[in-house]
């Protein structure tokens, strides 16, 4: 449930900033389960929004099907994988570091395995770590075969958090066969920050960092099974995810985990992302930078 309403609450913001028309606003809002009523209720609760250049003109995640090189990316993005899941085949952005100094498992926003992480693996094998990110649209035929923008989200909402986890894991049992010396990490962004958070609920101790970047923390939030040194990134304006910080931090200071909350000012929500339309280059710069050295301490 919290994910869903996180999920919610990315259409509302979208329509707030004008990034999705009221009436494709709608549109998603009732494939999440929303009745038509409360869907306008909240909408009318963002004010105007809905701006020219909303959703009935936007990007299908599947319009661009070969990896791009984003504003700060690789010049060498990751390859597409396959490999065995808990209940099927899973896909996946695969690069690898030449002499890597640790493993990464890389968690891809609401609109799942774009471009943009095809690229991010590849930034972080250039970097010296090998990294995966896990496509949980798989079992739908993988984020390229969606047509509807709207897809992806609602997918992802109606698809259980265990079963979310499961192929998670199912991702850092790959890179133990990949990379089976290395220690494992986990970075994930927007929604992926929040399953980064569920892996440290359901107490995965195989990792030995995680990065949350910008992800609404578990309702009621128990690491104390969990062993990862955790960086916690957030943006300043981005309101509505910072309203779970505090009980995150309340978790990870109850768990005794080794922990760092770093809040960038000036910056909103999928900041880091530079491919969206809320990138900020320098709050972007400096997080690649804190990224890198939280993992060169707690992976290397």
């Amino acid at each position: 449930m919290a994910l869903r309403n996180y999920l919610v609450g990315e259409v509302t913001e979208d329509f707030a900033d004008g990034l999705l028309t009221r009436r494709e606003a709608l549109r998603r809002l009732t494939l999440l389960g929303l009745s038509l009523g409360s869907a306008t209720a909240l909408l009318a609760a963002c004010g105007d929004g809905g701006g020219p250049s909303g959703a009935a003109g936007a990007t299908s995640p599947a319009a661009a099907t070969t990896p791009t090189q984003g504003v700060t990316g690789s010049a060498n993005p990751g390859e597409p994988v396959r490999f065995a899941g808990p209940a099927g085949e899973l896909q996946g952005a695969w690069a690898a570091a030449s002499d890597p100094q640790g493993a990464l498992l890389v968690i891809h926003e609401n609109r799942g395995l774009t471009p943009h992480f095809f690229d991010l693996v590849g930034r972080f094998a250039n970097a010296g770590y090998s990294a995966l990110c896990v496509d949980l649209l798989s079992a739908q035929g993988g984020t390229g075969s969606l047509q509807d923008p709207a897809a992806a989200p609602t997918t992802l909402a109606n698809t259980p958090p265990d079963q979310l986890v499961a192929d998670l894991r199912a991702g850092i049992d790959e890179l133990k066969r990949r990379v089976p010396d290395a220690k494992v990490g986990v970075v994930g962004f927007c929604f992926g920050g929040g399953m980064t958070w569920n892996l440290l609920q359901a107490g995965e101790q195989r990792l030995a960092a995680a990065v949350p970047f910008y992800g609404p923390a578990p309702e009621n939030p128990d690491f104390s099974n969990a062993k990862a040194a955790v960086l916690a990134i957030y943006g300043a304006l981005d309101e509505r995810v910072n309203a779970t910080r505090e009980r995150a931090e309340a978790a990870l200071k109850a768990a005794g985990l080794t922990y760092e909350i770093r809040t960038f000012p000036g910056a909103g929500h999928a900041f880091f992302n530079d491919t969206g339309p809320r990138y900020n280059a320098e709050a972007a710069q400096q997080a690649w930078s804190e990224v890198l050295d939280w993992f060169g301490q707690h992976l290397s």
